[in-house]
């Protein structure tokens, strides 16, 4: 196939006129063309566009540097001693808590073993005394005093006997035991009326 092409012009049959025009490629011409009007139209606007994008990443990146924590200065020997004194501090603090509360707990196993061992010997006392045939309640008062003694030792008060308040047979429920309002059911039956 040719790539001219010819044009005739038909009219009078002594002129003709025979034109040959090349085909363009339209690859890449095409587009260089476009490229170089868009840079010859619009260059300016394109470079200030572009400059202010430069500008809008060169804030972004101070501000993210600038929010992001920096590294603390580095210690001077005035600095490190004083860091040295403060952990040094500190751990005598920490040490004597620690001791504290190593002898509190001492003391808080020797009282549990002291009640353990007293709540063994009323066991034992309880068992001699029903071994010889004595009551219960005798050892049971036995009993409470020595729980009064050790309460006194743990810092806690005796409990005291009060009177109650009602009678342990008072049932609300019955309409006995005293007061003044009770429940009657009434009359079975029919109704009477007409």
């Amino acid at each position: 196939m040719d790539d001219d092409v010819e044009i005739t012009d038909v009219g009078d049959d002594d002129h003709t006129y025979v034109v040959k025009t090349p085909l363009k490629n339209q690859d890449l011409s095409s587009v260089t063309l476009t490229v170089g009007e868009l840079l010859s139209e619009y260059g300016w606007y394109l470079l200030v566009v572009s400059l202010l994008v430069y500008l809008l990443i060169q804030q972004l990146s101070k501000r993210r540097s600038s929010q992001s924590p920096r590294p603390p200065p580095p210690l001077t020997a005035q600095d490190a001693a004083l860091v040295s004194r403060r952990q040094e501090a500190m751990e005598v603090a920490r040490r004597k808590m620690q001791e504290e509360l190593d002898a509190k707990a001492a003391i808080f196993r020797v009282k549990q073993k002291e009640q353990e061992e007293e709540k063994r010997r009323q066991k034992i006392d309880l068992w001699e005394s029903m071994q010889q045939g004595k009551s219960y309640k005798g050892a049971a008062k036995l009993s409470r005093t020595s729980d009064e003694a050790s309460s006194s030792q743990t810092g806690q008060k005796p409990k005291t006997d009060k009177k109650p308040l009602r009678s342990a047979d008072y049932n609300p429920l019955n309409g006995q035991g005293g007061g003044s309002c009770s429940y009657r059911p009434g009359r079975r039956g029919p109704s009477s009326g007409g």
